[in-house]
């Protein structure tokens, strides 16, 4: 009796051991992706689902233009297998964060490094000469290309790509979980554009460059910005011009972003009856946006009160 009793407890006991160490190796076996958004790393975890484990280095309610770089964004990148990043200069500060982790798995140039920028059709690529007399311009195109949820399939599939090379054994996966994203967004592009349909030829007024993909895709148009240029705060001279022309062509919407001072878009709007609506850039910029499906539902819902 005593010696079954023994058995049964050694049984369980080896089960669970076993339980546990099945665990820790898939854990262990997990992909570590970096990401330098949120918008990125949202994407990634569909793509990677429980086979990968995604770190964002930038806060969704952040700048991504400007961040301090932190020792231990230098340590997550030193263990990562694959490093995702914005591109088109937006990110520029992750070059220090690559030089110090001193990981050549995902150095520039390397197979665990990845510009999702990769096959998008840029806008606002300048021509002719770029110097600090244009503001904060991007030579090679504006970076904010993940607002418009049509490219959301191009970043997804090179995201495929990319840890289907750090992982091959697991290429199929990552294609099935592609296929299944591409799909879920198609047919949210629908429903959005459907919502948005009074959205069509619109004129707006925005902040920052940052709406300029999702504009596009929805039909409508930046008129004129806050800023004078990117990167310049308005003079009371470039205000005083913008309110005039918001009355002068009826410009009903003013879009700004959360990180951004809100007093100058208030002003506007209060002189010009114009309304204003802080809109989310990324993932995250707000508490219940969650993931890049959210992104679009929240910014969709907040054009929808207009």
């Amino acid at each position: 009796m005593i010696s079954t009793r023994l058995k049964k407890m050694r049984f369980q006991f080896l089960l669970f051991l076993f339980c546990v160490f099945s665990v820790s190796e898939m854990n262990a076996k997990a992909l570590r992706v970096v990401t330098t958004t949120e918008d990125i790393a949202s994407i990634a975890r569909f793509i990677g689902k429980d086979r990968v484990e995604v770190t964002a280095l930038v806060r969704g309610a952040q700048d991504p233009h400007y961040i301090q770089v932190r020792p231990s964004d230098m340590i997550k990148v030193s263990r990562a297998d694959l490093l995702v990043i914005v591109g088109l200069g937006l990110d520029g500060w992750i070059l220090p964060v690559i030089d110090g982790a001193r990981n050549p798995g995902v150095r520039i140039g390397a197979r665990g490094f990845l510009d999702a920028s990769s096959g998008i059709e840029l806008l606002e690529v300048p021509t002719g000469k770029v110097d600090r007399s244009l503001g904060d311009v991007h030579p090679q195109g504006n970076p904010h290309y993940w607002l418009d949820p049509s490219n959301g399939k191009i970043i997804a599939k090179n995201i495929m790509e990319s840890l289907s090379l750090v992982q091959p054994s697991e290429r199929e996966f990552f294609k099935e979980n592609f296929e299944e994203f591409s799909k879920k967004l198609d047919q949210a592009i629908i429903h959005w554009k459907e919502e948005l349909a009074f959205f069509k030829g619109k004129q707006v007024i925005t902040y920052h460059t940052t709406w300029s993909y999702f504009l596009k895709a929805f039909g409508a148009n930046a008129r004129n910005y806050v800023e004078i240029r990117a990167g310049v705060p308005a003079s009371p001279k470039h205000l005083q011009e913008l309110i005039s022309q918001i009355k002068k062509e009826k410009i009903d919407l003013i879009i700004t972003e959360p990180y951004f001072d809100i007093r100058l878009p208030e002003k506007i709007a209060a002189s010009s009856q114009a309304r204003l609506r802080v809109l989310a850039p990324s993932v995250g910029a707000f508490a219940q946006i969650k993931d890049y499906f959210d992104l679009f539902e929240y910014n969709i819902q907040e054009l929808l009160r207009l």
